[in-house]
């Protein structure tokens, strides 16, 4: 530790001063914005390292006067105003107008004057025109506990992401040959057709599950009156194996169904026709127990992943062997 009257020298991170300065005035001229034109006290103000933040006390906040208050903001920027420092007492600021009087205990506040805009107290550092803020951008809108949260950059920060937004969307719009401004249609086009192929997916592996369900049907003979139907798959992922247990289920009375995947995360399906005479989840509670893993379901249907792809076989054709033992006892 240097002893008390010993002299340091310090430099100053020019280009991190400058860029506080702008965000923290910004933030004045924001939050002064919102309450001339709306009457919405700012609550809390957060600086990260990309972007700002203010929490806005209010129910409500539309899009157009968070524009409102940004084109203010800028107007004042534009104009170039005044930013003095000023110390005053304690009991000298009831009549000043402050924007936010602070609870603090101290004999003297230092008082950041917009000319003619805004006077608040604050101990951060400040530019001394408004013009040096640059500009004022607002990014984010979002509803929180206390109110609405504003995201906002100034100056070099706002250059800097407005170059960043344009190239994703210069991007973006080269993968859809169009121009940028038509990005959000191409986009929105684009998930209808998503949504459009995934139904007509789902309705495809309806008709083919119950096609194959058909065929396998018709080719299991029955054990006492019941068809076992006991089959893993390593091309079949859960939903698909679970769709095709019910088809099977549902296609025939006395149908046992004991499927099992090894694509993706290894799993079962055991699954029975109502009053088929097996209780499927505690078939598969059993195997689940000998073979290891997690699940459970009714009586007609359950579900289970196993914790090894290599186990799969073996746990379909253990339950198998059971409910035939059960069936032909």
């Amino acid at each position: 530790m240097p002893e008390k009257g010993s002299r340091l020298r310090g430099t100053i991170d020019d280009a991190r001063r400058r860029d506080h300065m702008q965000q923290h005035s910004g933030q004045h001229v924001l939050s002064a914005a919102f309450i001339r034109l709306f009457e919405m006290p700012t609550a809390s103000f957060h600086m990260g390292d990309e972007s700002c933040s203010i929490d806005l006390d209010t129910a409500r906040l539309n899009a157009e006067q968070v524009v409102n208050a940004e084109q203010l903001a800028n107007q004042i920027v534009q104009e170039n105003r005044p930013v003095a420092i000023k110390f005053v007492k304690q009991e000298e600021v009831a009549g000043l107008g402050l924007r936010k009087v602070p609870v603090v205990d101290k004999a003297e506040l230092r008082l950041i004057d917009i000319q003619d805009f805004d006077l608040t107290a604050c101990g951060g550092t400040h530019v001394r025109g408004t013009g040096q803020i640059g500009c004022v951008l607002l990014r984010k809108v979002e509803r929180v506990r206390q109110g609405w949260r504003v995201e906002f950059v100034c100056g070099q920060r706002a250059v800097g992401i407005a170059r960043k937004d344009y190239a994703a969307l210069t991007e973006a719009a080269g993968l859809f040959s169009a121009h940028i401004w038509d990005v959000p249609s191409q986009v929105r086009k684009t998930l209808e057709d998503v949504k459009a192929a995934r139904k007509s997916g789902e309705h495809l592996l309806e008709e083919l599950s119950e096609f194959q369900a058909a065929k396998i049907l018709a080719e299991t003979a029955a054990v006492a009156e019941r068809k076992i139907i006991a089959k893993v798959w390593a091309d079949r992922d859960a939903a698909g194996i679970k769709l095709l247990a019910q088809k099977l289920t549902r296609l025939e009375s006395n149908v046992v169904a004991l499927l099992g995947t090894t694509s993706g995360q290894p799993a079962l399906v055991f699954a029975q026709s109502p009053g088929a005479g097996v209780d499927a989840g505690s078939l598969l509670k059993e195997t689940l127990a000998k073979f290891g893993g997690r699940g459970g379901g009714s009586k007609d249907f359950a579900q289970g992943g196993l914790a090894k792809a290599e186990m799969v076989e073996a746990a379909v054709q253990d339950a198998a062997a059971q409910v035939q033992a059960r069936v032909r006892a």
